[in-house]
């Protein structure tokens, strides 16, 4: 059958509008993704359908749920992803993390059951893509923190971080000092920093971890010098603000300072990766700020 030149000219046009729904939906999308990145997460939840199939909106509105610390509609988010694409490691890792945050703030009857299911999760994001570094970070923080009746202990936990440091020598050393730090062993858990500090020098979170693991052993001057070594590495890096400001106030030091470092840190930029900024204020109400 031949088309007319009026159906031809219809098909196209039909083709067109569905290329810029297309379109526009691809640019809303990246656009709520850029938003949840800076920390508006009700801005972004504002753009998305929420009876959407797409996993990718699905996706980003358990994310935004799980930063608003509504777990429970985060995890029924994340779980409708999982069901229309089951094989990707990042969608089982935050389920897992959903799932962890309603243990933590259930009542004692049903952390167990969620903490489980955060196992479970966890370890399938890591079965799906065992290089995956945050998958293999949450999974070591679980075995670190759970007890062992919830199948966590620091065998497994040392075991992931061997595997981490095959794909993250720095990484690796850092997982290696917290779990010294869980056993009190204080001398391998500095050492550890130290080494991560070594294989990543510009990597500014493990300058804070040493830092902050200094303080905490009462040697303010090495401390204080870390912090400024970091200040060095990355002068404009928020999350160094914050650490500095947390550590003086525990220290009850130099608390002008301080407040300085936290009102400077609530008017700045920050993104996900950043403390969130209601901890930054009420860390400031402790030292008479606004």
């Amino acid at each position: 059958m031949k088309l007319t030149t009026e159906w031809r000219l219809g098909l196209i046009g039909i083709a067109a509008l569905g290329m810029l729904a297309t379109s526009a939906f691809s640019q809303d999308l990246a656009r709520a993704e850029e938003l949840y990145k800076h920390t508006d997460f009700d801005g972004s939840l504002s753009m998305l359908d929420k009876k959407s199939d797409d996993p990718a909106v699905n996706f980003l509105i358990g994310r935004n749920y799980f930063m608003t610390g509504e777990f429970k509609k985060s995890a029924e988010y994340l779980l409708k992803v999982i069901a229309a694409d089951p094989g990707k490691s990042e969608y089982w890792d935050w389920l897992g993390r959903a799932y962890g945050r309603r243990a933590e703030t259930s009542m004692p009857l049903a952390a167990p059951a969620y903490a489980s299911k955060a196992r479970v999760a966890f370890e399938k994001a890591v079965e799906l893509d065992p290089k995956n570094p945050d998958a293999l970070s949450d999974m070591f923080d679980y075995y670190l923190e759970a007890p062992n009746f919830l199948g966590g202990g620091y065998d497994k936990a040392m075991a992931i971080a061997d595997k981490t440091a095959k794909i993250d020598p720095a990484e690796g050393y850092f997982e290696a000092a917290r779990l010294a730090q869980k056993r009190k062993e204080f001398q391998t858990a500095e050492a550890h920093l130290r080494q991560a500090v070594e294989s990543a020098p510009h990597e500014i979170g493990h300058l804070v971890a040493l830092a902050r693991f200094l303080a905490n052993q009462g040697r303010t001057r090495e401390s204080d010098a870390v912090f400024q070594q970091a200040q060095t590495v990355a002068p404009n890096a928020p999350k160094l603000w914050f650490a500095r400001a947390d550590v003086l106030i525990q220290q009850k030091r130099n608390l002008d300072e301080a407040k300085s470092l936290l009102q400077r840190y609530v008017k700045a930029s920050v993104t996900v990766d950043d403390p969130p900024k209601t901890e930054a204020r009420k860390l400031l109400k402790q030292v008479g700020g606004a």
